[in-house]
């Protein structure tokens, strides 16, 4: 199948989009920015709203019928069947304490599919990229899952522990001796790593749709498998992505009665 060309111009604009980001990301970065509480008990800095307002204000002149939802300011409609999904900083806390693990995610929906996906590591000068047809790539260079075929084997991701725990309960337990390696390489720089195969699982069991819809296309371009804890292949309020190889028996383990074989 031709790639889309189309497809590949969105692409462009992501990728320019997440420079803007990074130029108004970084110099707060290293300079350290005020922190405030949101009413959810996350933190939010001058950072995230600016590198929010500044990839909007480019988009809107790039692609003025697109709908655009950020995690900062809502959305804003457009008459197009394209919306953009924005989280300006991926990991917060960690660009916070300066911890360079955080990153800016842009996505592209399609009339509801994520077909365009950027995580930009700023601080690692890494990012990785997708859009559909196109394969992945990181910076610039194509990428592929890892060729794992069990947990067993596997180094396995999360952002968090104590997620992890409030989500499988008393099936932490159970689930913790499974993969060879778990490590709390968290938000979207797991999921990087998951893309060029340094990774083979990562699992979040809470996500909004502008953390998850960047993931999707980046993960299925590079190979392998994205869904929701139960499964199903749409951006929703979990994610398990893996190379595809190990992705069923991961699901499996998730479950709090895994069948047996």
């Amino acid at each position: 199948m031709t790639p889309d060309p189309e497809l590949g111009a969105l692409l462009a604009i992501a990728l320019h989009a997440a420079d803007i980001a990074r130029d108004v990301i970084m110099p707060l970065y290293e300079s350290g920015v005020g922190v405030e509480l949101k009413s959810d008990g996350t933190p939010v800095t001058d950072a995230d709203r600016r590198a929010e307002a500044a990839i909007r204000e480019f988009l809107a002149r790039e692609c003025p019928d697109h709908s655009v939802l950020g995690e900062e300011y809502g959305e804003s409609a457009g008459s197009s069947m394209y919306r953009w999904l924005l989280d300006p900083i991926d990991g917060t806390k960690s660009f916070i304490h300066h911890v360079p693990l955080f990153g800016t995610l842009i996505a592209l929906e399609r009339a509801g599919d994520p077909v365009v996906g950027v995580i930009a590591c700023h601080a690692l000068n890494e990012t990785a990229s997708a859009a559909a047809g196109h394969g992945a790539h990181l910076n610039g260079r194509p990428i592929r899952v890892s060729r794992v075929t069990s947990v067993a084997e596997a180094t396995v991701l999360t952002t968090s522990i104590q997620g992890m725990q409030i989500a499988l309960g008393d099936g932490l337990d159970a689930f913790l001796p499974q993969p060879m390696l778990l490590r709390t390489w968290g938000d979207c720089y797991g999921y990087l790593q998951v893309a060029c195969g340094r990774a083979d699982a990562m699992l979040d069991p809470v996500m909004n749709s502008w953390d998850a819809a960047a993931l999707f296309p980046i993960i299925r371009e590079a190979g392998g498998t994205i869904t929701t804890w139960d499964g199903q292949p749409v951006v929703g309020d979990s994610v398990a992505a893996s190379n595809g190889a190990l992705h069923a028996e991961l699901l499996n383990l998730l479950r709090p009665d895994p069948p047996v074989s």
